[in-house]
């Protein structure tokens, strides 16, 4: 049976770390990715039958986690920050899905205040969801004085999405958010994920970076809808996911040559055209008509980022038409990137002078009134 194994401190462990650790504020910094190949191959559904296996990396736009655990002067005992801004007293109050059942998962129980910042919007296609999991993991195991190594943060956020939450999600997103680099992923019927660095020279990567444009189709989505639409029904589209599963050798096979890199983009094409064949949502006339557009301008190839349905759209094209292709497509936004291989750090911490522990629950003992009698 294919499982991760991971071990969590219970709320006493957790709470005894974060005493002796001292009252941090912390800042995780987690990549966004790219999926070049194998993409769908990486949900459990269809790997614990047949396996499956992506070629991705991660680039320089990032998820950014500050956290520290509250003072205890507030109202509130939890603050979370992102598009909204939650105030809230226990963890069940929180409306954000991963900020609650991550809270839950690790048990803590001090009063946190959790602040979201992201390079990239949110149901773009970029892996972000993953990304804000796998940051918000890190930068709370080191509230709680812990140093998780990326094997771990990637189970735990596979957990926490696939199971806690129950989204129609894969495993990748969790894997190259931990980890970070260009990767060829494999994930066995039984066991865990095995991360392999594409070994290609610096030249190389970096003329495949030259050829590559990243743009935003102006459309947002959730990828688990998207992907609703096709997961469950997977062995109706066998073909399809082993010729994309078949795409990754071939693209491995490319980059290791030393040849020109066009076979590079028609084989992004090819996996385009069967992707797209999965499910009517992964793609639409918005898209296709940017896709056209595209190719007329000179792109060799490309596809949506993600599920599909809207979000980044990636093209392969040679340096001297990019000039041409953005002006062609001038009325979309394009995001300049490098890839990047550091993963999931902790970029900031400042440790504070903490509270004693009885003055940590003034909060709580305000809360519940004045003592009986009055006074």
């Amino acid at each position: 049976m294919w499982c991760w194994c991971v071990d969590v401190d219970s709320g006493e462990g957790s709470a005894a770390r974060a005493s002796a650790a001292g009252f941090p504020v912390i800042i995780s910094r987690t990549p966004f990715r790219i999926s070049f190949f194998g993409g769908g191959t990486d949900y459990p559904a269809w790997y614990r039958q047949h396996g499956g296996s992506v070629v991705a990396t991660t680039i320089d736009k990032y998820c950014y986690l500050t956290c520290r655990f509250l003072p205890p002067f507030f109202e509130h005992r939890i603050r979370v920050v992102y598009s909204k801004i939650e105030n809230c007293h226990e963890v069940s109050e929180i409306q954000h899905p991963a900020v609650r059942e991550t809270l839950r998962y690790l048990g803590l129980e001090r009063g946190v205040e959790i602040h979201h910042d992201g390079d990239l919007p949110a149901r773009s296609g970029m892996g972000s969801s993953s990304a804000f999991t796998v940051g918000l993991l890190h930068a709370l195991h080191g509230l709680l004085g812990r140093m998780p190594n990326k094997r771990r943060l990637a189970a735990e956020a596979i957990v926490i999405e696939q199971e806690r939450l129950r989204e129609t999600v894969g495993s990748q997103d969790q894997v190259l958010a931990a980890y970070g680099g260009f990767n060829h992923i494999h994930f066995p019927v039984d066991g865990e994920a095995v991360v392999r660095p594409v070994t290609v020279g610096r030249e190389r990567l970096a003329a495949l970076n030259d050829h590559l444009m990243l743009c935003y189709s102006g459309t947002a989505r959730t990828a688990s809808d998207v992907a609703e639409t096709y997961v469950h029904d997977l062995d109706r589209r066998r073909r399809q996911l082993r010729l994309m599963a078949e795409m990754v050798d071939e693209a491995l096979e490319i980059l290791s040559g030393g040849g020109d890199l066009t076979p590079f983009g028609k084989l992004l094409d090819e996996a385009w055209q069967a992707k797209r064949s999965l499910s009517p949502s992964v793609s639409n006339p918005d898209v296709e008509a940017i896709y056209a557009e595209a190719t007329a301008a000179g792109a060799i190839g490309g596809k949506l980022i993600g599920a599909g349905g809207g979000g980044f759209m990636l093209l392969f094209v040679p340096p001297e038409r990019q000039r041409a292709l953005r002006e062609r497509l001038r009325r979309l936004l394009f995001v300049p990137f490098r890839f990047e291989s550091s993963g999931s750090q902790i970029i900031f911490l400042d440790a504070e002078a903490d509270y004693p522990l009885e003055e940590r629950t003034w909060a709580d003992r305000r809360a519940a009134g004045p003592p009986a009698g009055g006074g």
